[in-house]
């Protein structure tokens, strides 16, 4: 039943304190191995993401949740609240644990915790499996003029990756 379902996800996700960082690092790290090739030369780094710039991320508010199979996390995601939006952020699964729900278990967990009616999520531009998957769950693409706007209202990074990225929106209104 429903109810048996959301008992066992809620027993699975969990928000990750400060004690499982490096746990979330590597979901990130690994995970992101598939932007290679795909996002702009000029936007990907080795590794990903580093330990100072998740502590960064973690300092400017997004709180992280896993999903936890046998002791180990295999997800991860963000939520953020800024201003008047929750923003969906960092959404990651290790690669051999993908195409399982894992995402999709994550992303109605944070709908559900989102404390604001519209719910944003950024993403770079030419990674498509990442759009279709929030289009999927009820997200729809912002206008190119849109887009811009709400990534230098709600987002701090840098300029070329306003002119890389892409925003999806989810309105509860």
């Amino acid at each position: 039943t429903i109810k048996e379902n959301l008992v066992i996800i809620r027993e699975m996700i969990r928000r990750l304190p400060n004690g499982d960082f490096n746990s979330i690092l590597k979901v990130i790290n690994e995970a992101a191995q598939a932007y290679k090739g795909v996002i702009p030369d000029d936007r990907w780094k080795e590794p990903y993401m580093s330990v100072r710039e998740l502590r960064e991320q973690i300092d400017s508010g997004v709180e992280f949740f896993g999903l936890e199979e046998k002791g180990e996390i295999i997800g991860v995601m963000g939520i953020q609240y800024v201003k008047d939006v929750t923003l969906i952020r960092h959404a990651y699964v290790l690669t051999k644990h993908q195409r399982r729900g894992i995402g999709r278990k994550l992303l109605k967990y944070l709908i559900n915790l989102a404390r604001c009616p519209e719910i944003l999520v950024g993403t770079w531009k030419a990674v498509n499996g990442a759009i279709q998957f929030y289009e999927k769950h009820g997200f729809e693409l912002t206008s190119s003029k849109e887009k811009d706007s709400l990534l230098r209202k709600y987002w701090d990074i840098p300029e070329r990756q306003v002119e890389t990225s892409i925003v999806l929106r989810l309105s509860r209104r």
